[in-house]
């Protein structure tokens, strides 16, 4: 924001040198870019961050500069002498589109003379970086430069059938702007329109086919306040970026938008001539009053560790045009200006206080009051899970909550019923909140190949997983979907290492409370390759690859496995303080059995029997491989290679200890699983 010491010193008393100034609002808040001489003027460069729409305007730094050295600003009442003809008579506006500019308003001048603007406004312009046109056009630039609310100036003769409508862009909808080049539009964008066609982008750029030129005689004054989110991705869209889209993307005063368009007109009548009609045609209405809010002594003192005197701090609030409703000892209900649209709450107002009372008198010492507050269980889960994935080789990964209506339909584990879906701008085509992690990072997957993000092979791509929300219209909330924490994985290596990881997980999270596993099927993964994790009846999680005709489909290389886990649903089971296990002085003895069982009996069936025959001497159980020989063994059949190992808390064990628990086990699957032992 580029600030005049001549156009400043308008609004306030400037007794101060150029630099001591702009040291006092650097203090403040508005960093302090460069000074440098234009011409006979000083002219200050400040950084205003996004937040302070209020100060993209001379007369909202003047504001500061009142507030910082307690003094009055003089901010002129614009009354522009109207005729008795009245404006509606000459101008019909039909508002179709409030979500995008929930206010339009319009004047009409008539019988203007265009010509060039008189020396101190082009010496001003110039000064803070805007070419003189002329003086239509120029009164509306500095208008909008003195007071910060975007104007425009259209020539009334143009506007076909004497009306404006406000609406969306009709789907590539073609604009031809004031700079001659012709934009495609879409309906999220604001369009102003005659009655036959587009004759302004809203809050972005005039149209050509309206704009003020030489042979202009009537006017119609636009002040409007359009909808930050609308102007913000049509200025992105198009990369069309001007002082007034910038202001409008910040927030604009709605209460200022009638100041801005009288002193404009007043300013027009004055160097252009011409008659201004009565009144003004206004789509909107007064802004809804703004929620007051209260101060508490005790809060600046506990937040700022310093006493502030309790009349300079309602002092302060009153030199930022706060309106004081209620004032106690300790306690004052304020009602913020609506130029500020950044102080909703306490907080905010302790933040203007020590801003305005000085930072440099907050001792760097000084003692503030803090509260240990314990980790929540929460967080230790997500600690031990990232531990475990970035120790196994994985990515952390961080993608959007919405995704394409093709990626959303690939997969569902978690519920049956529809995605969820809504708007984000930013993300065209993004519609669906997503029910799984895994379309997500299947797309991360596909653009780091894309992009040759990996070694020489598919398999050495990035393995990622991810944290987050998913949406599950399950009904549990009524009309809202419910909110499940999930972990996703992809991975190029073997189900193996990745069911390893899996079981980690949960080891490290709930301790070793027993886990069962069944068959799974998804048309995403391949046959015979999903796998579900339960805890009881609850699911935990589940686990695949993805199928060929999926990879094929989606230009995936390469294996893909996937796994999700249920973070809420393991968070209900977390062991906080692990527990103790004794470890036994005693040795060990590891037998390794080799069992020819039937094709069809998976790994936890067995493993399940093992334990359970084995008693109370079984320390461990280790898979050991899978052997086929289907002409010794027959069709049907394979050889389970597995390891025993056996120990005891209080003694060491014998030989015949360890075969009698052997025996049980080969007894227990023979009769269970019809298993046989191979010698």
């Amino acid at each position: 924001m580029l600030v005049t010491w001549d156009w400043l010193s308008q609004f306030v008393l400037l007794d101060m040198t150029p630099d001591a100034l702009a040291l006092k609002l650097a203090l403040s808040g508005l960093n302090h870019e460069s000074t440098q001489i234009v011409g006979e003027d000083t002219v200050i460069d400040l950084e205003v961050t996004s937040n302070r729409g209020d100060c993209l305007g001379q007369i909202g730094i003047a504001r500061e500069v009142g507030a910082l050295y307690d003094r009055l600003i003089c901010v002129p009442d614009p009354k522009p002498v109207e005729s008795s003809v009245a404006c509606s008579t000459a101008i019909k506006v039909t508002n179709e589109f409030l979500e995008g500019c929930p206010r339009y308003t319009a004047r009409v001048i008539r019988g203007v003379k265009i010509g060039p603007s008189p020396a101190w406004m082009v010496r001003r312009l110039n000064a803070v970086g805007i070419k003189s046109i002329n003086n239509v056009v120029d009164v509306t630039n500095y208008v909008m430069m003195e007071c910060g609310q975007p104007l425009h100036a259209f020539d009334l003769g143009l506007i076909h059938g004497g009306q404006i409508i406000i609406r969306p862009a009709k789907t590539k909808e073609q604009f031809e702007a004031i700079d001659h080049r012709t934009y495609g539009l879409d309906p999220s964008m604001v369009v102003i329109a005659d009655r036959d066609r587009a004759v302004a982008l809203g809050g972005v750029m005039g149209g050509a086919q309206s704009e003020v030129s030489d042979s202009t005689v009537n006017l119609l004054i636009e002040a409007a306040d359009f909808a930050p989110l609308a102007i913000r991705r049509a200025a992105r869209s198009l990369r069309l970026h001007y002082p007034a889209s910038y202001r409008y993307e910040r927030r604009v005063d709605p209460a200022g938008m009638d100041w801005a368009s009288r002193r404009c007109c007043q300013l027009i009548l004055e160097i252009a001539g011409g008659e201004l009609l009565a009144g003004v045609v206004d789509t909107g209405s007064n802004p809804p009053p703004r929620p007051s809010v209260t101060l508490r002594q005790s809060q600046v003192r506990r937040i700022l560790g310093i006493e502030i005197p309790w009349g300079a701090t309602n002092k302060i609030l009153e030199s930022l045009g706060c309106q004081l409703i209620d004032q106690s000892e300790d306690a004052t209900t304020v009602v913020p200006p609506s130029w500020r649209h950044d102080l909703p709450r306490e907080i905010d107002l302790v933040e203007e206080v020590a801003r305005i009372y000085g930072y440099e008198k907050i001792p760097e010492d000084v003692q503030v009051p803090m509260t240990p507050s314990a980790r929540r269980p929460k967080d230790t889960m997500l600690d031990r899970v990232r531990s475990v994935l970035v120790s196994s080789g994985f990515d952390e990964a961080l993608t959007p909550s919405v995704i394409t209506k093709p990626l959303s339909e690939l997969v569902s584990p978690w519920c049956d019923g529809p995605a969820w879906s809504t708007q984000t701008p930013l993300l065209e085509g993004a519609t669906y909140l997503r029910r799984s992690l895994i379309p997500s990072l299947l797309q991360v997957r596909l653009f780091n190949q894309s992009q040759s993000n990996s070694a020489t092979k598919s398999s050495d791509l990035p393995q990622l997983f991810e944290t987050a929300v998913i949406y599950l219209p399950d009904g549990k909330r009524g009309n809202l979907p419910s909110e499940q924490v999930t972990l996703g994985m992809i991975a190029s290596s073997d189900l193996r290492m990745v069911r390893g990881v899996l079981e980690e997980i949960v080891a490290r999270v709930a301790g070793n409370k027993p886990i069962q596993t069944e068959s799974f099927a998804l048309p995403l993964l391949s046959n015979g390759s999903g796998l579900r994790f339960l805890r009881g009846t609850q699911v935990l999680g589940w686990m695949g690859q993805v199928s060929r005709q999926v990879r094929d489909q989606s230009k995936l290389d390469g294996e893909v496995i996937v796994a999700e886990l249920n973070l809420d649903g393991l968070l209900a089971e977390i062991e906080l303080v692990p527990k103790l296990v004794p470890i036994s002085p005693f040795p060990t003895i590891v037998r390794d059995l080799n069992l020819i069982v039937e094709e069809s009996l998976h790994w936890s069936k067995l493993e399940s029997e093992i334990r359970s025959s084995a008693g109370p001497l079984l320390s461990q159980v280790a898979f050991r491989e899978i052997y086929r020989d289907p002409k010794k063994d027959g069709e049907s059949k394979k050889r389970v290679l597995f390891g025993l190992e056996l120990q005891s808390p209080s003694q060491t064990l014998t030989s015949q200890q360890a075969d009698e628990v052997v025996d049980k086990v080969l007894k227990a699957c023979e009769a269970q699983f019809a298993a046989k032992l191979l010698l």
